[in-house]
């Protein structure tokens, strides 16, 4: 059975209760002419003292746990359902981004770019789907595969000893010789000697933090400008409105102005405002 902060309190109360009842008895037995009423007076004393020790023990714990089920709560929920999002951002965005808030296909995606960038041939294996044990495949100027594992977890939250047998035994899937499992938090104890015992490299939090700096081109932090798609409809609004008004400037034999049409074919054509009256056309 799990231990719960109550049975905790209620171990230290008994641990107390039975340290005060000998250090007395023995102060009664090695010190004559005591009354035997100090006898008693250490019966009551060490359990009333050890009660309110064990009391104050499991306040503490109960406060502490409220404390992390309030506000911290909606945090963690909130950072978890971005880390586990399937959206990918533009790549400039990600160079940008700190690692904490990247989500763990973003994460993959990086990693894809520094990769690349280090003159490997990188696979990208279901990018924020179910990978079955592996994210990317990489393959040197040699011939040698990789698979690579990212894991974009927090500090607190170390990738399994399950994670790296997945990788052990995914990585014949994709007939790769080396394994390497990325993730910016750290392995368990038992992952890191399963790692050891079947020669899986990792890299860990500050390992990939200095990487990716010394690459230079991921810049956490740095102002992207992104073109949004109104941005963009704006802008060939703004250029129709310019052919529109260079072509109202060519006028027709007429006096009319000229209007840019299309054929039945597609193909573009000036022709007389004034149509069907005037059936004056241009070639554009």
């Amino acid at each position: 059975m799990a231990r719960t902060y109550i049975s905790e309190g209620n171990q230290i109360a008994y641990l107390l209760r039975g340290l005060f009842i000998l250090g007395g008895l023995a102060l009664y037995f090695n010190i004559p002419g005591l009354h035997w009423g100090f006898f008693f007076g250490i019966l009551l004393g060490s359990v009333i003292l050890s009660e309110i020790v064990g009391l104050i023990w499991i306040r503490k714990r109960r406060a502490a746990k409220t404390k992390r089920k309030s506000q911290p709560k909606t945090q963690r929920e909130s950072s978890v359902a971005h880390r586990t999002s399937k959206q990918i951002r533009a790549d400039e965005v990600i160079l940008a981004t700190k690692l904490e808030e990247l989500s763990g296909a973003e994460f993959e995606r990086l990693l894809a770019m520094y990769f690349i960038d280090q003159g490997y041939a990188v696979k990208e294996v279901g990018v924020g789907g179910n990978d079955g044990g592996v994210d990317l495949v990489i393959t040197d100027r040699r011939g040698e595969k990789t698979a690579v594992q990212a894991k974009c977890y927090s500090e607190r939250n170390k990738v399994p000893v399950q994670t790296v047998r997945e990788l052990v035994a995914a990585k014949r899937n994709h007939d790769c010789i080396l394994s390497l499992l990325v993730t910016t938090s750290d392995l368990t104890s038992p992952a890191k000697d399963e790692a050891d015992k079947f020669k899986v490299d990792y890299w860990h939090g500050a390992i990939v933090e200095q990487k990716l700096k010394t690459w230079g081109k991921w810049q956490p932090g740095k102002k992207v400008a992104v073109q949004s798609k109104l941005t963009t409809a704006k802008r060939e609004v703004a250029t129709a409105r310019k052919e529109i008004a260079a072509a109202s400037a060519i006028t027709c034999s007429c006096g009319a102005p000229m209007v840019r049409r299309k054929s039945k074919q597609g193909a573009e054509f000036l022709g007389c405002s004034k149509f069907p009256s005037c059936r004056q056309t241009r070639p554009i």
